[in-house]
């Protein structure tokens, strides 16, 4: 199929929402591929024998192995994307930021590992991102950089905390989370580096919350 002929990307977000089920065969196709054989050799052929779906139908839902990649982030990512914002935005001044972030890091470090295609996920992007620069660029720019806004947005909103920067808060907080999550999980450190989660989120929070001094 020629790019003239494949769908607009809006298009092809389209057919994904109406053909959810078939959407989601092919991403477990591709997911399955790309953690296999890396993103330079994981052909879009492949991709649909893998799937079990022809080529033409696979052209249907995405239009190139770039936007198949982007895809599968995305819905590897969505339930974070979706439910951090929203725990943030619930929580508003209601709940100490003690309570909050404990509560935000906890859920997190608990459900990474749980989740067996977020970590093949990153171990891909990771391996990737020198060859393929454009693509850990889009992950930044679409998953991490809206959590740093926002997470920033929340900081600047607690001025008990004293906080000189937000944005450097946002960054150490989740900066911490996600070092602690690749180094045991990812980089399999847990015997080399063994560090125990409540302890770890325990000190990450009161690093971060040292100036607040109501009781909570």
């Amino acid at each position: 199929m020629s790019r003239s002929a494949q769908p607009t990307e809006d298009s092809s977000s389209s057919i994904q929402k109406n053909n959810p089920e078939k959407a989601a065969v092919i991403l477990a196709g591709a997911l399955e591929v790309f953690s296999e054989h890396g993103y330079a050799a994981a052909s879009m052929e492949r991709i649909a024998k893998t799937a079990g779906v022809s080529k033409p139908t696979l052209y249907k839902y995405f239009q190139d192995k770039e936007g198949l990649f982007l895809a599968l982030v995305r819905q590897l990512t969505e339930s974070n994307q979706a439910r951090l914002p929203l725990m943030l935005a619930q929580a508003g001044n209601s709940m100490p930021p003690q309570a909050l972030l404990k509560k935000i890091a906890t859920t997190v470090i608990n459900d990474f590992p749980r989740d067996k295609a977020v970590l093949k996920l990153m171990r891909l992007i990771i391996g990737e991102s020198e060859r393929f620069p454009h693509l850990a660029q889009t992950f930044v720019r679409e998953i991490e950089k809206p959590l740093f806004e926002k997470f920033a947005a929340y900081f600047a909103q607690q001025t008990q905390l004293q906080l000189s920067d937000p944005m450097v808060t946002a960054r150490i907080f989740t900066g911490s989370i996600v070092h602690y999550l690749i180094i045991q999980k990812v980089l399999h450190g847990d015997e080399i580096l063994p560090l125990d989660s409540d302890r770890m989120i325990d000190g990450l929070v009161k690093l971060i919350t040292a100036k607040d001094t109501r009781v909570n």
